[in-house]
Parts: C-alpha cells; sequence; structure tokens
C-alpha cells in the first residue's frame, strides 16, 4: 500500500475532482484531515498545505504526493517528478513567479532594482537566490498573502504567482522579470519509487488519473455513412489513430467510431453531415488511456 498527500487550499476543489473522475473518491467530511480512499492499493491519505508537501514526501511520511513545482523548487526537497498536471492555482494551465514593483517606478528590468530594496515574497528562499545572482543586496519580507498590496507603501518589489498578470496591474504594478514558470505536479519519494511494489502502484494510480486529464479534451464520434461516400468523409475526419469502420447488417452502409478534440465538434459535426453522415452521436469520455 502507498500513502498520499493532497494539497487544501487552492489546488484542492480541482485536485479532488480529479481523483473522483478517476473512480478515485476522496471521502472526507469538511473538517477531515484524514480522508479515505477506498482502493486496496491506497492506505494512508492527508490534506494538507502544498507548501509543506514536498518536504514531508523527501522525508518518507508519504510515497507520493501533489504540489506545484513552485513549492517543490522553494523547499528544495529531493524528490522524484513522475507527472505533470494541466491545472495550478489560478485555473487550468501553467503560472509564472514573476518580479513586481510600482507601475510608477521609472526602471523597467531586475537589473535595475535599486540594492537594499524591500522584497516581500511567499518564496523568500527562491527569491534570495534569485537576487544573490543577480548581485543585487536586497532585504527581505516575508508574505502571507496579499503581497501585491504592499507595494508601494511599505515594500519597493513584490515576487509573486501569477498566470496573467491581471491582479497585479489592478493593484498599480508591473513585471520586469520573471523567475520561473510553475506547474502542478505528482511527486514520488524517490527511495519509495525505487521499491517494485510500491512504484507499481503510484505508476497505476498516475496512469488513471493522466486518463481523466486526457479525456477531458476529447469526445467519441460515432456516426453511420453510406458506402459510396465512406472513403472521402473518413479521409476528412480528423483522429487520435485511424477511425474504427465496420458494415451495418443488412443495408449498404457503414459505423464509424473515433475520438476527436472537443474543441472541434461544434464545427466538424455540420461539415460530417454535409459529406454524408447521418445518425451522429457524441459521446463523453471518462477516461483515455495509451
Amino acid at each position: 500500500m502507498i500513502t498520499i498527500a493532497l494539497p487544501k487550499g487552492s489546488l484542492e476543489e480541482q485536485t479532488l475532482q480529479l481523483f473522483k473522475e478517476a473512480d478515485l473518491e476522496v471521502r472526507r467530511t469538511d473538517r477531515d484531515y484524514n480522508p479515505q480512499i477506498n482502493d486496496e492499493r491506497i492506505g494512508k491519505v492527508k490534506i494538507l498545505r502544498p507548501q509543506e508537501i514536498p518536504t514531508y514526501v523527501q522525508m518518507g511520511y508519504f510515497d507520493m504526493g501533489i504540489s506545484g513545482l513552485d513549492w517543490v523548487c522553494e523547499s528544495g526537497a529531493k524528490v522524484s517528478e513522475i507527472a505533470k498536471l494541466n491545472y495550478s492555482k489560478t485555473g487550468q494551465g501553467n503560472v509564472k513567479i514573476v518580479v513586481a514593483v510600482h507601475r510608477d517606478e521609472p526602471i523597467s528590468t531586475v537589473n535595475e532594482i535599486r540594492p537594499d530594496s524591500r522584497v516581500t515574497t511567499e518564496y523568500p528562499e527562491m527569491t534570495r537566490e534569485f537576487f544573490s545572482h543577480l548581485g543585487i543586496p536586497v532585504r527581505m519580507f516575508p508574505s502571507y498573502g496579499a503581497s501585491e498590496a504592499k507595494v508601494p507603501d511599505l515594500m519597493d518589489v513584490v515576487v509573486d504567482l501569477t498566470e496573467t498578470g491581471t491582479t497585479l496591474r489592478k493593484n498599480g504594478l508591473k513585471i520586469i522579470g520573471q523567475i520561473m514558470e510553475s506547474y502542478t505536479v505528482i511527486i514520488a519519494n524517490s527511495e519509495s519509487f525505487q521499491d517494485p511494489v510500491k512504484r507499481r502502484e503510484m505508476e497505476e494510480i498516475v496512469t488513471l488519473l493522466m486518463g481523466v486529464i486526457e479525456a477531458r479534451t476529447k469526445v467519441l464520434l460515432t456516426m453511420n455513412v453510406p458506402a459510396a461516400m465512406l472513403e472521402s468523409l473518413v479521409s476528412a475526419l480528423p483522429a487520435l489513430k485511424k477511425p474504427t469502420v465496420s458494415r451495418l447488417h443488412g443495408i449498404d452502409y457503414f459505423s464509424i467510431e473515433t475520438v476527436v478534440h472537443k474543441n472541434l465538434v461544434n464545427t466538424l459535426i455540420p461539415k460530417l453531415k454535409a459529406s454524408g453522415a447521418e445518425d451522429i452521436l457524441e459521446i463523453p469520455i471518462t477516461k483515455i488511456v495509451r
């Protein structure tokens, strides 16, 4: 059996939804930090702050965990990254840790930041290393939220997480540099990942989770088509691989089944109908395992 640490807070809802869609539902009450997953491969489950998870996974308290790459780097934890998930603290996709100053500051790059500037951030270790490499001495002030609101009254510079920069701009700030790009990761304890039994269990769980991630962007299309139009329709049909084609019993028709990207469906279905397809069905997919 393996032990898993899941993130609370901003990553919590999306992570629990992912596990539910993977048929690994996390059963808990609102105040329960010791939930359970009804799966014989999974023993202990804990809901913890994502900042803490990389260190606990490194120390062996958990075999596997989900956190942000930013917290893996900030903690300096030596763990194995075994999968990348397509969501982050602010939504879908990657986020960036950026350097920002007040929009009235007459500087446009990080190299122009004045020595002894006051810098606030939730990432003191990465920020300290960043400015050390630049050779700019700064005063560090760890932040525990609302970092952007502290500039310029209390601080000169903020190092913060953002997806689009909208919140920073709304608070009168401008981005002048970037430290890293981050995303949500599945991490493993290095020793556990070398254990054949635990590694197999972790890889099986990851396969289910990534199957859900893959399926979220795809749908299954099925349709019937007259034999005379089969080749022209198949040649124009997008598919992950070649579509499945089978003859219908008793009539000169074929059935076609294929997986396509969800964002193509609204324009694809009218084209298929115009090309002779009939009885078109769009079917949601719960998992795709390659």
